[in-house]
């Protein structure tokens, strides 16, 4: 039986080494969401006090499983605004093959519902400034002086708030901007990334990425201690645009490409989709607590833009799984809840 006393012992210093990494990431969480107290028992090990960090608001488990008979049109077009790394569409051998779609299926289902809308394509991981100032060009010019609602995922939608907040358009309106997992609170998966790299070599490696003209003003300011403390404060929301905002979350299977992340924010801020926690999503907004319209269940941050839909459609079709989310009518009911809402 020596192996199991071998075994134990090795797993609890990896378990106390894991808390002790992770302490100084939970002092961000205490700032960004409120404060943490040592549970019963290990004398390490934190949980959370704010009701923000476990509170998961309303619940939508299967509500845009399917497809409603009609969608009403909103009086204003869409703007579709992109997170991290994201585009309108990319094409990878020009023109000879169709082009990947960063709104899969979802630009195409809102046209086919007569629904106007817009993609805008901002530099990938330029600054949140850098992709505002972008997002309100390209806004100017493909709206052509129409006022507009912003469904952001992600990033987007402190791009969006930073367009609202600090730009402010002259030359159109913007009277509503829905996010959707975006970490308006930051994100500690950027903390753990940051941090990773660490202190030495992150100046290299923003050298080398500066070389290849690529920009590296998102990768700081998306961690808690930036967004909390810098973008929060500076970028008040404007009363006269009605803010919604929903959130995710998901427990990625063993295979995930979510899997480690997931289980280390879970650690330090509840619920999340994989990158962005249900705490950071939520955004109410001038509405107070109705501006967050629920949490999306058993949904992943690439779930929320129909990119692993696919499979899961062949999955249930075989009947290995319920498919209890389709990311267009999704979309659709958003839409539709704007038209509702007058806008």
């Amino acid at each position: 039986m020596r192996w199991v006393s071998t075994a134990s012992r090795n797993v609890s210093a990896s378990q106390s080494r894991n808390a002790w990494a992770l302490r100084p990431l939970r002092h961000n969480a205490r700032r960004c969401f409120g404060s943490t107290k040592p549970s019963p028992g290990d004398g390490t090990e934190e949980k959370p006090l704010d009701p923000r960090m476990t509170d998961l608001g309303h619940t939508i488990k299967d509500d845009f499983a399917k497809f409603q008979e009609k969608y009403n049109v909103p009086k204003h077009p869409i703007v579709l605004a992109h997170g991290l790394m994201g585009f309108d569409e990319l094409r990878l051998v020009g023109k000879l093959l169709p082009g990947v779609q960063y709104w899969r299926g979802i630009t195409e289902a809102m046209r086919l519902n007569n629904i106007e809308v817009i993609t805008t394509a901002v530099p990938t991981t330029g600054s949140i400034e850098e992709r505002a100032h972008v997002l309100h060009e390209q806004i100017k010019t493909k709206a052509a002086g129409k006022d507009v609602n912003i469904i952001a995922h992600s990033m987007g939608g402190l791009d969006a708030r930073y367009l609202i907040s600090k730009i402010q358009p002259q030359s159109f309106q913007i009277k509503s901007l829905t996010t959707i997992a975006t970490p308006h609170h930051g994100s500690s998966a950027a903390d753990i990334v940051l941090r990773e790299i660490g202190p030495d070599y992150l100046p290299r490696l923003y050298a080398v990425l500066a070389r290849m003209n690529i920009g590296t003003g998102a990768f700081s300011q998306l961690t808690r201690k930036y967004v909390c403390d810098e973008f929060n404060p500076n970028c008040i929301d404007d009363p006269s645009v009605q803010y919604f905002s929903y959130g995710a979350s998901a427990q990625p299977h063993i295979f995930s490409v979510f899997r480690v992340s997931h289980d280390l924010m879970y650690e330090l801020e509840g619920p999340n989709d994989g990158l962005v926690s249900v705490a950071s999503s939520k955004w109410p907004g001038t509405h107070g607590d109705d501006g967050y319209k629920g949490t999306l269940m058993g949904v992943t941050h690439l779930d929320l833009i129909n990119w692993t839909n696919r499979i899961k459609r062949v999955a249930a079709r075989l009947r290995l799984i319920n498919q209890d989310f389709d990311a267009i009518a999704f979309y659709l009911h958003i839409a539709d809840m704007l038209a509702k809402e007058g806008l």
